[in-house]
């Protein structure tokens, strides 16, 4: 599933199965798919700067873009969301999944 860009719909429904399926703090997992650009993984990387999260980049077979897992320990499911929104914001082209 990717996220389209400032949908409330989306968030709101991500919101609710946050709190249903989680106790809060909790790890969560962000994934975003890049194309491969140094500048855009640097971007994505300092959003979740001094967090504690654990970065995992990997580039495709072919090279022309890049996966970013990020595993981070989060408060609620509303820092969850803004995180989203922030890297959607900043990062032209990122899919969020």
């Amino acid at each position: 599933m990717s996220t389209p860009q400032n949908s409330d719909e989306f968030y709101e429904k991500l919101r609710t199965q946050l709190y249903d399926t989680a106790s809060w703090p909790s790890e969560y997992l962000y994934k975003f798919i890049i194309k491969s650009d140094a500048s855009k993984i640097v971007m994505v990387e300092s959003i979740f700067d001094n967090m504690g999260a654990v970065i995992q980049t990997t580039e495709s077979k072919n090279g022309k873009y890049t996966s970013i897992s990020i595993n981070v320990l989060l408060k609620n499911p509303e820092v969850v969301i803004e995180k989203y929104k922030e890297v959607a914001e900043k990062v032209e082209g990122v899919i969020s999944l």
